[in-house]
């Protein structure tokens, strides 16, 4: 009785590292410079109030900044003028995001998300 209550467990934890390996292959993937932008401007749209913007779209808007190595930049621009520059991993998805105010030139760092809480799912 021993041994079959063992192979359960065994077989059960199996399961479940196989599972979770799985799950965290979708995440390994290399982010592209068009899941960026999507995951980006997914978070804006969600976090943002664009109604100030429906009659002049133009004043609020998302768009690719620089590319390095390993880090994509995306930038919104509010209403205000404002800028947030999200930077974000390649390799993780991990997207750290810094609010930069022109007018009176103050920048600060405003948290981070996980890029891959905003694309869209298959």
């Amino acid at each position: 009785m021993k041994h079959i209550t063992l192979s359960i467990v065994f077989v059960v934890l199996f399961l479940c590292s196989c599972h979770n390996s799985k799950t965290g292959s979708m995440q390994s993937t290399e982010i592209t410079a068009e899941m960026a932008y999507e995951g980006v401007n997914n978070y804006c749209h969600s976090e943002y109030d664009w109604s100030i913007a429906k009659d002049n779209p133009s004043i609020m808007n998302v768009e690719m900044g620089e590319e390095k190595e390993s880090e994509y930049q995306v930038v919104f621009r509010s209403y205000t003028g404002a800028l947030v520059y999200f930077y974000v991993d390649k390799a993780s998805g991990s997207t750290r995001m810094v609010e930069y105010v022109p007018t009176l030139n103050i920048e600060s760092e405003a948290g981070t998300i996980n890029l891959f809480d905003y694309l869209e799912k298959d």
